[in-house]
């Protein structure tokens, strides 16, 4: 077994995701981080990376979240404990949507129920169950410079990326790339184009529990989570 394929067997399918998503993170961006999942991003950071991360509810410059530096009285947009780092500052809500809506986030990360093969993205509410409502999804998918969804690759084995998703949309057209526990997807106009595989799959084990179609890069290479 290769030391590629090792590193892979050692991890969890959501610190697979979190550390493959944050790869993608360069110096100097500013990164909004969806609940959940996208929470754990912050932890795999490589140490030559600082990126300043916006929380929709009004905190600049998130911290990494550990038992020592969580703060019992401040909160991230999904209403978990949060730590804010070094020089961090907390604004109101209208100047926190206003650095959305102005284009100043560089890059949005967020789970997702369902997402299709045209970048369209649900991610806000099952039919006939309870929810808290949409929060800032809606703002940060049509505000937001790069939209990365980071998610399992299917839901109790149904598949979440579909030809077209059949929960309410959040947004349409809206996604850039798509990374699982599987393989990355980058969302082109002509549709999915499958850039990366976890050596753990092949290319029909992806599109086994994959509904939409989607294109294998010419420069197919293996998943990075280094």
């Amino acid at each position: 077994m290769s030391e590629a394929l090792n590193a892979f067997e050692a991890r969890s399918a959501k610190e697979i995701i979190a550390r493959r998503t944050a790869l993608e993170l360069k110096n100097g961006m500013v990164v909004n981080l969806g609940i959940g999942l996208p929470t754990l991003i912050p932890q795999y950071l490589p140490s030559d990376i600082r990126v300043t991360i916006q929380s929709e509810n009004g905190i600049i410059g998130l911290d990494k979240v550990q038992d020592d530096t969580r703060h019992p009285h401040i909160t991230d947009a999904g209403g978990k404990l949060a730590a804010v780092a070094s020089g961090g500052a907390f604004i109101d809500s209208v100047t926190s949507f206003g650095l959305i809506r102005g284009g100043h986030v560089d890059v949005t990360i967020l789970g997702s129920l369902q997402v299709d093969q045209e970048g369209s993205l649900a991610n806000w509410m099952i039919p006939g169950e309870k929810t808290p409502g949409m929060g800032g999804a809606m703002d940060l998918l049509a505000g937001v410079r790069q939209v990365i969804v980071a998610m399992e690759h299917t839901a109790r084995g149904v598949p979440k990326i579909l030809k077209k998703c059949t929960l309410p949309l959040t947004a349409v057209h809206c996604v850039t790339k798509i990374i699982t526990e599987m393989c990355v997807f980058n969302v082109t106009d002509t549709g999915l184009v499958l850039t990366e595989l976890n050596p753990q799959y092949t290319i029909d084990d992806v599109q086994a529990v994959t509904e939409a179609e989607f294109a294998i890069s010419k420069n197919l290479t293996e998943m990075n989570i280094v």
